[in-house]
């Protein structure tokens, strides 16, 4: 009888659906509302995924939202049948309340990223916020986003003296120490996974703007970043890919992806031809 419960009690464990939430805006929409659901359905992982977007929010933003309890967002949900569906007007309350979140990540906008001291000044007060309305079973997670491409013309790439090694550095370094100031003990690497995967035969070819991310390649590279550290399933042989993205590009991805993971703040030679 209790091996049977055990079994069952297995059994129930493997088919809870994991329910993952940004607070972010255009660089968590690339990461998370695409690919991830997928990735995740082709191991047997049932999920939901919100994104709160605001494009460009920073956290000192989300921080003065949160004080006013501001209907400001589109918050998009993907549900466990892989549909996205979008609310707008939207609080931080509302959508903490929404469901009972295992995984809440938070981020700062691009040009701010590789800044420590604006995580210094806002993050703290944003974590203690959503903490206050979450179970606490609940892990939080910071998301290191990505260095602009070297082409970028994005006005906050002044801030790294427009060279992506310097912002990509900046960037994970900052992020480094505010996860470690403020005891947020997952980090998401996807802009490691993005540079590891500028290494290979696709090179500085990630972007579709100069700094949001290709919407094949290089989303799926940050979504297999999530998968990975979230899950802690390898990555590298999961058999979903975006139609039209061929092997080549899969590979490095997964494979960008699964050294950020392992490394997530140093930048790994991938080597990899097509």
């Amino acid at each position: 009888m209790c091996i049977l419960l055990l079994l069952a009690g297995g059994a129930y464990a493997q088919q809870k659906t994991v329910k993952i939430l940004a607070i972010g805006n255009s660089f968590s929409q690339d990461a998370v509302e695409q690919y991830l659901h997928e990735l995740a359905e082709a191991e047997g992982i049932s999920t939901i995924i919100g994104n709160m977007f605001i494009g460009g929010c920073s956290l000192e933003r989300h921080v003065k939202n949160a004080r006013d309890n501001a209907p400001a967002y589109a918050y998009r949900k993907i549900g466990t049948d892989g549909k996205k569906r979008e609310k707008g007007k939207m609080s931080l309350e509302t959508v903490l309340a929404d469901e009972d979140w295992d995984y809440v990540s938070l981020q700062q906008a691009s040009p701010f990223s590789g800044m420590y001291e604006t995580y210094e000044a806002s993050l703290p007060e944003l974590i203690e916020y959503v903490k206050a309305r979450l179970p606490k079973k609940t892990k939080l997670m910071l998301h290191q986003t990505w260095a602009y491409a070297s082409t970028s013309k994005h006005s906050g790439f002044k801030n790294y003296n427009c060279n992506q090694l310097t912002m990509y550095q900046a960037i994970a370094d900052a992020v480094k120490k505010a996860a470690k100031v403020n005891k947020i003990k997952i980090v998401i690497p996807s802009g490691t996974a993005i540079q590891n995967a500028r290494t290979s035969f696709i090179g500085d070819h990630l972007n579709r703007d100069g700094y949001h991310l290709d919407v094949k390649v290089g989303r799926y590279t940050a979504a297999c970043t999530w998968f990975e550290r979230i899950f802690k399933h390898n990555v590298v042989g999961n058999p979903y890919a975006p139609e039209g993205l061929d092997e080549a590009r899969k590979a490095v991805a997964q494979k960008a992806a699964h050294a950020a993971v392992k490394h997530p703040y140093k930048v790994t030679d991938l080597f990899i031809t097509n």
